[in-house]
């Protein structure tokens, strides 16, 4: 039996985070000031949430906190292991390792294909 319009759920409007944003380390979790993963949208708010992409790495790549050639490493992403892509600019790619438990950047050519 279909429920009448009086008793269908109403649609999803969006996300409600029920309570204060938590303050999370964006060197460990997908979280920036203007993007966050969107697996973390119960805990923090952004302006604009992603859904992450798994890609395999093709090589070894160091793990930045920003997009400059010089930003400090916060470490190293080795070939063949999953990088999960929330954020792609010119040819820097940012998002998560979960191998070693860390958010930020890193070359986009690195990146092959998704996994």
């Amino acid at each position: 039996m279909e429920p009448t319009a009086d008793q269908a759920p109403s649609p999803r409007r969006g996300f409600v985070l029920a309570g204060p944003s938590v303050l999370l380390d964006p060197d460990t979790h997908a979280v920036r000031s203007d993007l966050a993963d969107v697996r973390l949208a119960a805990y923090v708010f952004a302006p604009h949430y992603a859904a992450p992409v798994a890609c395999r790495t093709v090589a070894a790549c160091a793990l930045r906190t920003a997009r400059a050639d010089d930003a400090p490493v916060i470490g190293e992403v080795a070939a063949d292991t999953v990088f999960e892509v929330l954020d792609l600019v010119a040819d820097r790619a940012w998002g998560m390792a979960p191998a070693i438990g860390k958010a930020g950047w890193i070359d986009r050519a690195a990146l092959g294909a998704s996994a």
